[in-house]
């Protein structure tokens, strides 16, 4: 079913759900270990590792696509990808699979999927028995639509009048 000359890609799971990368998005991949936090950051943003001399972004993808965070366990691991010259690295539940999908075996998403879910999601693919979500890592790690979200959600709560009793300045 999967041709020689067929894309490769990286499968990991998140909260049950089976997602691919494209292989050569990925620079490496190994055991979460030591994060360390960094102040004032998105839920998302988990902190900073230092990974094969490079101190590099972690983001926890649980967070990113809105599922509750997990107990890192000997399963969970760091995908380190690479979108231009951005390197980051991605906690998953587990990663360990390596396949070829050739490309008409991934169809486009639906227009059910609506949102910044749309987004992420370059297609999905059918492999055996399983349906695949293929990730699109630029848009996954492209963080400006969260940061446009939060501004918009700003002006709306600084444009609303403010309440005020008595006894209170306005």
């Amino acid at each position: 079913m999967t041709g020689n000359g067929a894309p490769s890609y990286i499968l990991f799971s998140i909260a049950g759900t089976t997602y691919a990368v494209p292989s050569g998005d990925v620079r490496h991949m190994e055991m979460v270990e030591q994060v360390t936090p960094v102040p004032n950051a998105s839920e998302y943003l988990e902190g900073v590792v230092f990974s094969r001399g490079q101190i590099v972004p972690v983001l926890n993808l649980r967070a990113r696509f809105g599922f509750e965070k997990a107990p890192h366990d000997l399963r969970t691991r760091l995908l380190v990808v690479q979108s231009g010259d951005r390197l980051v690295g991605l906690v998953v539940d587990s990663a360990r699979e390596f396949v070829r999908i050739p490309d008409e075996a991934v169809q486009p998403p639906s227009n059910a999927i609506v949102g910044l879910s749309a987004n992420y999601i370059q297609g999905v693919a059918t492999l055996q028995d399983r349906l695949v979500l293929v990730l699109d890592v630029a848009h996954v790690l492209d963080t400006s639509a969260f940061h446009g979200e939060a501004a918009a959600e700003k002006r709306v709560q600084d444009a609303r009048p403010s309440v005020s009793g008595p006894g209170t300045q306005v």
